[in-house]
């Protein structure tokens, strides 16, 4: 099972118009490379649970043939009076018991896996060691560095990795472990039954909890993988910049490479004339970069943008469409629509722009037209 029901919040303004797990890395979402991994280890029933935004998912996966697997959904939410569909999130474990009593999805043991991570984790070696401790429930966790334990929820264990407690985003100093949890569970059926039908309940803060409290066999995987959670902008930022670099061995950048370190999609116009750009750069289909422009990698600049004379573009990610005003310097942004990020997560909306940096691509106007920003215009993306 896949969890994709969140909204994202953390992620705006990328999640005004997309679900979370719908996050491009490299032109691709984020959850289509899950798909992927699973698919590699011979899991082809996946079960979807979906709500904010949930078309958008359903839309681009369907019913999974063209991965090579059987996904299904189930959604979150009611239609209201006015004949609107409302979203409305019932907690990953309710998201389970709710698919559990429609069809027995769970009879089998199940992978539940959270949709906004990228991971590399040895599924079939995990799934040996649950079955060998006799686990129920087990939990995949990721030791992280001491400073970084105020990020992540921290599995306490014993020495046979039987799970004794949780802390919450502790202190660095205060906290009693240095695993994280992943957001990667193995689950025996039976656990199901825990779960209270018709409710909002959450595996982490409720489940594991109740868990603990009844002596189950709740175990603890120590494992060694790569394991990218894209938690926050910051988080994507960084993300972005690593597989840009090569970083991750499964991923490979797109397109065709035309220069050492340079990426290029179909029909993009680069004039060459008094234009610097070092890699790593891709830059998208239908792309052009005017003579004298600078890009600096890492740096992903997506399909039909435009890149005028004298704009500098420094380690940064430009969605789809964005215009990049002449004379103008990016550094370390995140460019969505009217929206862009810094890599400490400000946001500014294009209307705060004195100088309109950016722009839509497609408007062939003098001028953009400023539209009324998000309420969250003024935000720090946390």
């Amino acid at each position: 099972m896949i969890l994709a029901a969140g909204k994202g919040t953390r992620v705006q303004p990328l999640t005004y118009e997309l679900p979370k797990p719908m996050i491009p890395i490299l032109g691709k979402p984020v959850m289509e490379y899950l798909v992927e991994h699973l698919v590699k280890f011979g899991i082809r029933d996946i079960m979807v649970n979906v709500s904010y935004l949930h078309h958008k998912i359903e839309e681009y996966f369907g019913e999974g043939q063209r991965f090579g697997a059987q996904i299904g959904y189930s959604f979150e939410g009611f239609m209201d009076e006015n004949g609107e569909v409302m979203p409305k999130p019932i907690g990953s474990a309710g998201g389970m018991k709710k698919i559990q009593e429609f069809g027995h999805f769970f009879d089998e043991t199940t992978l539940v896996i959270c949709g906004d991570a990228l991971i590399d984790l040895d599924i079939k070696s995990a799934l040996f060691e649950h079955r060998r401790k006799g686990a129920m429930v087990s939990i995949i966790t990721k030791e992280v560095e001491r400073e970084k334990a105020a990020d992540y929820g921290m599995v306490v264990m014993d020495e046979e990795g039987r799970v004794q407690s949780f802390q919450e985003k502790p202190k660095p100093e205060e906290a009693k472990s240095l695993f994280a949890s992943t957001g990667i569970y193995i689950m025996e059926p039976q656990v199901l039954d825990l779960i209270p039908a018709d409710t909002e309940f959450d595996i982490g803060s409720q489940l594991f909890p109740l868990l603990v409290e009844k002596g189950l066999p709740f175990y603890a995987q120590k494992r060694f993988f790569n394991w990218i959670d894209i938690g926050n902008i910051r988080d994507y930022w960084a993300v972005s910049q690593s597989v840009l670099q090569g970083e991750l061995a499964h991923m490979s950048m797109p397109g065709t490479q035309i220069l050492e370190g340079l990426w290029v999609g179909l029909n993009t116009n680069i004039n060459w004339e008094g234009t610097t750009i070092e890699g790593p750069v891709y830059i998208g289909s239908g792309t052009q970069i005017e003579p004298g422009a600078t890009i600096i990698g890492p740096t992903w600049i997506g399909h039909g943008s435009q890149i005028c004379s004298g704009a500098h573009v420094e380690r940064s990610v430009l969605f789809e469409y964005t215009r990049v005003s002449p004379g103008s310097k990016m550094t370390e942004l995140v460019v969505h629509r009217n929206y862009s990020v810094t890599r400490e997560g400000k946001m500014q909306h294009i209307s705060e722009s004195e100088t309109e940096a950016w722009r839509d691509a497609r408007d062939r106007r003098g001028a953009s037209r400023k539209s009324k920003p998000h309420s969250k215009q003024a935000a720090e993306v946390a």
